[in-house]
């Protein structure tokens, strides 16, 4: 079995100890207690929390924007969309200490700032392009404005829902299911599909609940 990198358990830990406790309560001392290692070796793979910080980002950033990366041309089918949808709301749920406590960890990382919104951007127009494929489809009859408002509930719920999931299990943080997010999503653009369409969501909705 291969060993794990000291750095990568590092990494693991603090994800892990960021999600459960807030990433504000959690101080490098507490990240190398949990690992039974000296903070002198835990300081010579970080410098500080925020290098940590910094470095988790990378990996949600990656992830997002290589999850986010829909063509303006795709042709998806709803079941597929309910796909997408689990794997943003379980990639949203894995890193969910930048979500649950958003504007304060902004606030104090400031060059994460700029790159947080664009991943919101990119999340918008993942929502456009998908939204814009039910049209070309016929499996969706919206106007650009009632379009661009959905958009933007869209990308919201998907900011927001992990806080919102955790005020309903604060006596369990490690509690987490990104089905009700998908169903909520599933559910705000109902109303805007065809009635057979709406239907089918109904069916592949429930399988979230």
């Amino acid at each position: 079995m291969k060993k794990i990198k000291t750095r990568d358990r590092i990494l693991n830990t603090s994800l892990q100890l960021f999600n459960s406790l807030g990433e504000p309560n959690v101080t490098t001392l507490l990240i190398s207690d949990e690992l039974d290692i000296s903070p002198g070796n835990l300081y010579y793979h970080f410098k500080s929390k925020g290098d940590i910080v910094d470095e988790l980002f990378e990996s949600f950033e990656a992830e997002m924007l290589d999850l986010l990366a829909v063509p303006d041309d795709a042709e998806v089918p709803l079941d597929q969309f309910s796909f997408f949808l689990h794997l943003l709301f379980e990639a949203v749920a894995r890193y969910r200490f930048m979500y649950q406590d958003l504007v304060n960890v902004l606030s104090r990382y400031d060059q994460l700032q700029v790159r947080f919104r664009r991943i919101l951007k990119k999340k918008t127009l993942a929502f456009e392009s998908l939204c814009n494929s039910f049209k070309r489809q016929g499996l969706m009859i919206i106007e650009p404005a009632e379009l661009d408002a959905l958009c933007q509930q869209l990308t919201l719920t998907v900011c927001y829902w992990s806080s919102f999931d955790t005020l309903s299990h604060l006596d369990d943080r490690e509690f987490v299911d990104p089905g009700k997010g998908v169903y909520q999503i599933l559910h705000l653009i109902l109303p805007h599909l065809t009635d057979d369409d709406k239907e089918e969501v109904k069916l592949i909705s429930e399988t979230y609940l």
